[in-house]
Parts: C-alpha cells; structure tokens; sequence
C-alpha cells in the first residue's frame, strides 16, 4: 500500500508569509500556474481524499484531473485563531503572540485557534482508517498536517513540523517503513 501525501498548491497567504490554517483561500496566479506546467500525476487504483479547502481541491484537479473524491474534514491545517491571516510583521509587538511563541506552539493554541498537539491528535485519527483500508490513496491537504503523519509514521528521524513540511504542490509517497519525496 501507498499513501500520497500532497501539499496543496500557492496561495497568496504563502507569498506574503501570512498564519494561514482555516481561512479557505484559492490558490494563487502564481500557484495555479506553478501546478498548470507541471505533467498531470498518474497513479493506479487509488482512492483520493483531501482537506475540505479550496486550495486543496484546486491542486487535486490540476494534478490529477476530473477524478472521484472524498472530502475529510479532519485534514484540515492547524486553526491559528486570532493570528490567521497575519504575519509576523504584523504581530511581533502583540503580547499575545510574543507569550504564544514563548509558551510553545505545539502545546499552545493562539487565542480562538488550535495548538500542534490538538491538530497532530485530529490528523492522526483521521488517519488510521486509510492505514487500515490497506488502499493505495493519494491525500492533497497542507504542510501542518503532512508534517503530523510523516512525523508519526518515522519518529526515528527526529525532524520537527517545519523539517517534514513540503513545499507547496510537493510531498511524500509513504510504502511501508519507506518515504519518498514528491517533488
């Protein structure tokens, strides 16, 4: 069995370096155009799902065209609350989120939104079920939550949320106890 794991495609929260988890944007021109020149994605029998987001599905139709899927709300990106749609420009003089960074992300949730460990709880349990259908699947959804599942499936690699995130329209192929990248 084979799990596609895709980051959605560009958006203009990408470009402009903006908190960006449950604000469904489209991809961006930028964006769109990077997926457009790329040769559509072939894989076998596979079942696709992906993030209930726009982005998502965009990506999805660009790289593999006009197919069946199934929307799992549970792959959605961490919630960043009341930092959504910000950037640190924008926030580093906010007390709220200078105590946020200093407090540990993963362990705390920004006002209104959600912290590392509520995201990674809600993304692996969402999971277990494709591990168990033992069904090639291709999942399109966003850094945060791919960075979760890699870092689950190889713990022995030690590599943080930030070292296991694609790059936007990229991934991993995960077989077994083996990863390959996505470029």
């Amino acid at each position: 069995m084979t799990v596609y794991l895709i980051r959605h495609g560009t958006t203009l929260a990408n470009e402009r370096h903006l908190y960006c988890g449950s604000t469904d944007l489209p991809l961006s021109e930028n964006g769109r155009a990077a997926l457009m020149n790329r040769p559509r994605m072939t894989v076998g029998d596979v079942r696709f799902l992906t993030s209930p987001t726009l982005r998502c599905r965009q990506t999805l139709a660009l790289l593999f065209g006009d197919v069946s899927y199934e929307v799992c709300p549970d792959f959605r990106e961490i919630d960043f609350g009341g930092f959504e749609m910000h950037g640190y420009e924008q926030l580093k003089d906010d007390p709220a989120y200078q105590a946020w960074l200093h407090a540990d992300p993963e362990r705390t949730p920004p006002p209104g939104g959600e912290s590392g460990e509520q995201m990674k709880r809600r993304v692996l349990a969402a999971f277990q079920p494709v591990l168990a259908s033992n069904r090639d699947t291709v999942i399109v959804t966003h850094g945060g939550v791919i960075a979760a599942i890699m870092e689950s499936l190889f713990p022995e690699e030690e590599k943080n949320r930030y070292q296991w995130q694609p790059k936007p329209g990229s991934g991993y192929a995960v077989t077994g106890k083996t990863y390959c990248q996505i470029p």
